[in-house]
C-alpha cells in the first residue's frame, strides 16, 4: 500500500513545491506573453521574445548545427530597426555572412528569394529582407522548435525561471 506523501522526507516535497511554484510562474508569462494586440502569437515567437528562452534555444541549435538560422533572423530583426545610413552596410553584411552561396553562415533559402535578395542588395529598405526571415523563422517552427520542446536545453531553460 501506498503510504501517503507523508513518508517522503521533508527536502522532497519542498522541492516539488518549489518547482510547482517555477511551473506555474512560468505557465503565467507565457500566458501573459501569448496575448498581444487580441491575438494569439505563436510559441517560438514568444520564446525568441524572451532571453532566457532565446540563450537556450540558441544552445540547442548550436547543438544541432544549425544556429544559423537563428543568427540571421536575429539580424533581420537588428536590420529592420536601423536607421536608413546603416540599412546598406547591414544589408551587405546580412548577404555575405548569410546568403552568398559561400556564406559562413549560409542559411537554406530557394533559389528565387536568394536571387531577389541580391538584386535588391543595393537599395535595400525596411523590409527588404522579410520574405527570406519569414522562410528562415517557418523552418525553426516546423523543425527545430518541436524537437527543442523535447531537448535539455528546454527543460533547462524551465528550471532557470
Amino acid at each position: 500500500m501506498c503510504k501517503g506523501l507523508s513518508s517522503l522526507p521533508s527536502s522532497c516535497l519542498e522541492r516539488a513545491k518549489g518547482m510547482r511554484v517555477k511551473l506555474s510562474h512560468l505557465a503565467e508569462i507565457h500566458h501573459k506573453q501569448k496575448v498581444q494586440d487580441g491575438k494569439m502569437l505563436q510559441d517560438l515567437e514568444t520564446l525568441l521574445s524572451n532571453k532566457i528562452g532565446l540563450q537556450a534555444f540558441r544552445g540547442f541549435l548550436r547543438s544541432e548545427f544549425s544556429e544559423e538560422n537563428l543568427e540571421f533572423w536575429l539580424a533581420c530583426e537588428d536590420y529592420r530597426v536601423s536607421s536608413s545610413d546603416l540599412q546598406k552596410i547591414k544589408a551587405s553584411s546580412i548577404y555575405s555572412q548569410f546568403i552568398h552561396p559561400d556564406a559562413p553562415l549560409e542559411v537554406n533559402l530557394d533559389a528565387e528569394t536568394r536571387e531577389a535578395l541580391l538584386s535588391v542588395t543595393d537599395s535595400p529598405c525596411a523590409d527588404t529582407f522579410d520574405e527570406a526571415q519569414q522562410r528562415i523563422y517557418s523552418l525553426m517552427a516546423k523543425d527545430s522548435f518541436p524537437r527543442f520542446l523535447r531537448s535539455h536545453h528546454c527543460m533547462d531553460a524551465i528550471k532557470a525561471f
